[in-house]
């Protein structure tokens, strides 16, 4: 494991302590331990620590340490109990795990990495790692060539899907950029009209076209000495291709109706969703175009596969949203695994918009596992929830048989072939309800009904008429019982 940094080792359980210290030791990671007194001088007196790992500690409390070391990632043990201290990274369960306890420490490093204090932005670039959050290799590699080319004025593609942040990625590029005092100018290339979208960039005369009634600036001279943002270029009609084309050749252009050539002193930075060289071979995009915007292509990568990053990515967007709304929340550890599962189709901005969300229905709480939407839930509440799921209608059906069963209203035998009826393919289990079928036969349907209305009634009569509560009795959500009581005309003052 890649960690930078030093590790604390707070134990006082001496053969606890020896198996991290071997697990660290595996994982190449610098350690410090020692007995309690001395593990606690150390960090007061060090700085360096990029990690703690806190065991049995007999001369302070875990929440002392958190309050005490703000800037310093701490990771329990066997904690049963969630802080909602935002330095509480974690917890490692015993006997240890490899890949709970690396993960563990990606979480620690991140935490380090990412706060004011220890940022390595106050050695490199501090709008870039506040621009591009995370710490992945994917979203480093991100960094290292925005890095590479800010400083020239090479035309840039941003390939990516949509929510990657391709627009955070220009910003980028634009203020590491000796133009970062200039006009960052962006524009949706596939959101205005085709017709409209020339005079748009270039601008265009008095009397150009109807409704012109005076000059305009276009995209393009806005930009001056700076930088122009392209999106979704993918989208640009073809010939609005070649006009582009002539600009980026001659870098000169000329407003709509007008005559005389304005020199273009922009950098130009273009996205897009779209495979554009597929787009070419279909004959939607121009090859010429594409190779002149493909300069230096940068490729943002999606959510879904820089899943280490999410914890600091809710952390920045947590705080961005704070400001906005004037609320907070804090995420659990279950919460944080459970949306690092998640695929992200919508990427960085469904998480975005998913915090924003929580921000709303959960103000200045603790959001855990189970308050995510369930298309987020994975793992404990998933699986909690699954457990908790109410019977089906059929199920409920044999339960209802079964107890008819026990009043001798309905023939034991097939109370009998309906409760084990799972096991039984449907030709054994017709088989054997007909074993008890009148010779002149029933109607099903009706005898089906009736066993509802009779129950449902018994439920309510039993609670009082109180639909949330009677649900429970009969195994079936309340809004399922609701439904059933209108299909069958009962209401609660019929009882």
């Amino acid at each position: 494991m890649d960690f930078e940094g030093n590790l604390l080792i707070l134990d006082s359980d001496g053969e606890r302590r020896q198996q991290i210290e071997t697990i660290a030791g595996f994982l190449g990671i610098s350690w410090q331990s020692g007995s309690e007194e001395d593990c606690l001088a150390y960090l007061e007196d060090s700085d360096e620590m990029t990690a703690v790992i806190v065991g049995k500690v007999s001369s302070v409390s875990l929440p002392q340490l958190l309050v005490k070391y703000p800037d310093t990632p701490f990771i329990g043990i066997n904690l049963d109990v969630e802080y909602s201290n935002s330095n509480m990274t974690g917890s490692v369960k015993v006997p240890f795990e490899l890949d709970d306890f690396t993960q563990q420490m990606r979480y620690c490093q991140s935490f380090y990495a990412m706060h004011p204090k220890n940022s390595s932005s106050q050695k490199g670039n501090e709008k870039l790692l506040k621009l591009l959050v995370g710490q992945g290799d994917a979203i480093k590699e991100v960094r290292h060539l925005i890095e590479q080319v800010a400083g020239t004025d090479a035309n840039v593609l941003i390939l990516g899907e949509s929510g990657t942040g391709k627009e955070v990625v220009a910003r980028s590029v634009h203020e590491l950029s000796s133009r970062q005092k200039g006009p960052f100018v962006p524009i949706n290339c596939g959101a205005i009209p085709p017709d409209l979208l020339e005079s748009e960039l270039f601008g265009h005369e008095k009397g150009a076209f109807t409704g012109a009634i005076s000059s305009r600036k276009g995209r393009f001279e806005m930009a001056e000495q700076g930088t122009i943002f392209l999106d979704e270029i993918g989208d640009m009609p073809m010939p609005m291709q070649v006009k582009l084309l002539r600009v980026l050749q001659e870098r000169c252009f000329e407003r709509v109706g007008g005559s005389k050539p304005i020199r273009a002193n922009v950098r130009v930075i273009a996205a897009t969703h779209r495979h554009l060289e597929e787009m070419i071979a279909e004959g939607k995009f121009r090859e010429d175009l594409f190779y002149r915007l493909n300069v230096f292509p940068i490729e943002t990568p999606p959510l879904r596969d820089r899943a280490d990053d999410i914890p600091l990515l809710l952390q920045e967007l947590t705080s961005r949203h704070a400001l906005e709304h004037r609320v907070n929340v804090r995420f659990t550890q279950r919460a944080i695994s459970s949306l690092m599962q998640h695929s992200w189709p919508g990427n960085v901005r469904e998480l975005s918009n998913l915090v924003e969300r929580l921000m709303i229905l959960h103000p200045n709480c603790i959001v855990d596992d189970i308050d995510l939407p369930v298309k987020y839930q994975y793992g404990v509440a998933k699986k909690q929830q699954q457990e908790s799921a109410p019977q089906t209608e059929r199920e409920a059906i044999l339960a209802m048989f079964a107890e008819r069963a026990d009043e001798q209203e309905v023939p034991p035998a097939a109370a009998a072939s309906l409760a084990t009826s799972d096991a039984a393919s449907s030709d054994s289990e017709a088989a054997a309800f007909a074993q008890v079928l009148p010779e002149d036969g029933i109607n099903l349907k009706d005898m089906l009904a009736d066993l509802e209305i009779n129950m449902i009634r018994q439920a309510l009569d039993k609670v009082g008429g109180v639909t949330a509560r009677a649900a429970e009795l009969l195994g079936m959500r309340r809004t399922t019982l609701v439904e059933k009581m209108k299909k069958y005309g009962i209401t609660a003052k019929d009882l």
